[in-house]
């Protein structure tokens, strides 16, 4: 990633941070909808957790893009957490779709081509951290 890349995903992620709740919803309705085999990996019940957890996430990755070897041991160890869960390899791209809309329906007129392209860099380093470090 570029540090403009960085900058880009850093300043639209400040966008998203006060929608959270909805960019959280939106996100999970839109995996389910395009990757129902995700589904049953989360309870009904933990899944307000699980929409928390996710934008606490996020925001952590998107603070440490400048500083890419303290979240590299995080998204490793989340990873291997996930594996544990079954989640598959093939969800990492379903998952990666559901964010960019989510990233698209938030940011409306903020979503340009750039914006686009940073948020691509920055999930494909994120999730070929995690690929690799997902037992086989």
């Amino acid at each position: 990633m570029s540090p403009d890349q960085t900058r880009i995903v850093q300043t639209t992620w400040k966008q998203v941070v006060p929608i959270a709740d909805t960019a959280a919803n939106l996100f999970y309705d839109r995996l389910f909808e395009i990757d129902p085999t995700a589904r049953p990996l989360f309870k009904a019940e933990t899944l307000p957790e699980q929409k928390r957890k996710l934008m606490t996430m996020l925001g952590v990755v998107v603070a440490g893009l400048s500083r890419p070897e303290e979240i590299i041991p995080a998204a490793q160890a989340l990873a291997r957490r996930h594996a544990g869960y079954g989640v598959a390899d093939s969800q990492y791209d379903s998952v990666g779709a559901a964010l960019f809309w989510t990233l698209e329906q938030g940011l409306g007129p903020a979503w340009t081509t750039e914006a686009q392209e940073a948020w691509t860099a920055a999930y494909t380093l994120l999730a070929g951290v995690m690929r690799q470090a997902t037992p086989a």
